[in-house]
């Protein structure tokens, strides 16, 4: 992949807002120069989310996460630096320039821009020609199924029409033959690949259309089922997508939910009704790739399948699949027949009721069981691996009651969960050295005091690492160092350091210092000290 121009990305950090950014994830207050509000990363109903419009920066003081626009990006949208770049670029306008790099991989950047580009030109047209009189007939479909325009439209739903229009409209703006064929737009005889068929367009992590789902409308359609998804090609792989991710992801962070349903039309109606965190799994069970997307989200997942063979074992697979993976599953069961699109506003009590893991694979063991014997094998097998919990015992009392004898266990070890510890509890000495440091960081002039101090007044490394950030003028700091440096700077002006203080709490890293050397020194050493440390005391004194 070509490397992004230095001058490109800093271009991109002088034109992101990070106040815009954050806005799009929860609600800001205007503090001073600064704002706040509920943290967009963990649940709170107090505020401790600071945001710093000057210095483009973030920091909660609940959570400890922190940094700038660009690990906002990368934290919420889950990308690598440098798609958090080219996100960032799309967002706000900057023309982007690479390094120079081989021909074939300048070619190949090139030749996915254009089929970017030809597929969101493709849904545009889909959308266009659903939204028109031709597609009185789709429009009156959709509102049968109770769904709205305007949510239609935010899923960019689209209808085909019959021929090569979209075919020729596209060769009229430049593109070739190849690359309708490479975006899968184009059929073996050079006609639209979709006729009269509703268009669900599908979209990866940054929300770019890389493929299509059509549903069938009219029985002489020559494809056959009725869902086809776009041939599999360099940008679309079905086991990656989930149907409405790039929409539910703000969600899925913020509620720390992810709902998992079967259908697109599910997906839809269930945001319609105010439920957000809601992705569809392309109608099989969840592959380990879907997982690793909705992990960077969330751990908890509640999976809502068809009641039928084919739905029950798709949420067999999707369950033990996440399991495997770490993640607190719960199983939502709808009635025969049902689908979560038949009584949306309703669903949000459905997942109340959802079962856990353990309960719902007890269940099904049981339904699944030759006989009572069989039952009890399958059951003592399946609750044996799963750890010690209050949802391990409620599914042991069910089947000890469906099977009316005990089942008898091994002792469950505790399994390791993954959950995130809560933040470090800073103790006093590291909490001087970051309060001095913060002080520096809001009051520039104190750092030619902190240049006259060495790295061994901190003893932790990485305020080492900005002590010489700060005192070297090394420009743009590590990516490690971001996140710091931004809580330093909410730190500051949360605590109310001003450059009294600031040099107040330099002046008391000198003494720790000074005090350290004195348990070891000599007598000659021990006079010298004690003199260095009055002055110290005059200093402080004289603050005050």
């Amino acid at each position: 992949m070509a490397r992004i121009k230095d001058t490109s990305v800093e271009a991109v950090k002088a034109a992101a807002n990070i106040v815009d950014l954050v806005e799009t994830r929860t609600r800001l207050r205007k503090v001073g120069a600064r704002y706040t509000g509920l943290c967009p990363f963990h649940q709170e109903k107090t505020p401790s989310f600071s945001v710093s419009p000057d210095r483009g920066t973030y920091h909660c003081f609940g959570c400890g996460v922190g940094g700038d626009a660009i690990s906002f990006v990368r934290e919420t949208e889950n990308l690598d630096f440098v798609g958090a770049i080219e996100w960032l670029a799309d967002r706000f306008h900057v023309p982007l320039e690479y390094e120079e790099s081989s021909p074939e991989a300048d070619a190949q950047r090139k030749r996915k821009e254009r089929l970017y580009a030809l597929l969101d030109q493709a849904a545009a047209f889909y959308e266009r020609t659903l939204w028109t009189d031709s597609g009185k007939a789709v429009q009156e479909y959709l509102a049968s199924r109770g769904l709205k325009e305007e949510v239609c439209r935010e899923f960019r739903l689209g209808l085909s029409p019959s021929g090569s229009t979209l075919t020729k409209k596209a060769r009229e703006k430049g593109f070739g033959q190849e690359e309708l064929a490479a975006a899968g737009l184009v059929s073996r005889r050079g006609g639209d690949y979709f006729q009269r068929r509703l268009m669900f367009p599908l979209t990866d992590a940054r929300g770019r259309v890389i493929a299509f789902q059509a549903r069938k409308l009219h029985e002489d359609d020559p494809l056959r089922g009725k869902y086809v998804n776009s041939p599999e090609n360099e940008l679309f792989h079905k086991s990656n997508v989930l149907y409405g991710l790039h929409l539910a992801r703000p969600a899925m962070t913020k509620e720390d939910r992810a709902i998992v349903v079967e259908g697109n039309t599910d997906v839809i109606a269930l945001r319609q009704a105010g439920l957000q965190p809601v992705v569809a799994s392309m109608g099989t069970a969840l592959t380990q790739q879907q997982l690793k997307e909705l992990g960077r989200l969330t751990q908890r997942v509640f999976l809502c399948f068809d009641s039928d063979a084919a739905g029950e074992e798709a949420t067999l697979r999707g369950m033990e699949a996440a399991i495997g993976q770490g993640f607190d599953v719960r199983i939502v069961a709808l009635p025969k027949g049902k689908d979560p699109a038949d009584d949306p506003e309703s669903f949000e009590g459905q997942l109340g009721n959802a079962e856990a893991y353990a309960v719902h694979r007890v269940r099904l063991e049981l339904a699944r069981a030759r006989d009572k014997q069989h039952g009890y094998l399958r059951v003592q097998d399946v609750l044996n691996g799963i750890p010690e919990s209050p949802e391990r015992h409620d599914a042991w009392r069910l089947a000890n009651d469906e099977l009316g004898l005990t089942v008898q266990l091994r002792a469950a070890g505790s399994a390791a969960t993954g959950a995130a510890s809560s933040p470090r509890l800073i103790d006093a000495g590291e909490r001087l050295e970051r309060d001095a440091l913060a002080g520096c960081v809001a009051h520039p002039e104190l750092v030619r005091l902190l240049g006259e101090m060495s790295p061994e007044h901190f003893d932790s490394e990485l305020n080492r690492r900005v002590r010489a950030h700060l005192v070297e003028e090394a420009g743009e700091a590590d990516a490690d160092l971001v996140p710091l440096l931004a809580e330093l700077d909410a730190r500051a002006d949360a605590d109310a350091i001003d450059e009294a203080t600031g040099k107040e709490l330099l002046l008391r890293l000198r003494e720790r210092k000074l005090r350290r050397q004195l348990a070891d020194a000599d007598l000659e050493q021990t006079k010298e000290l004690q003199e260095a440390l009055a002055q110290i005391r005059e200093a402080v004194e004289a603050l005050a």
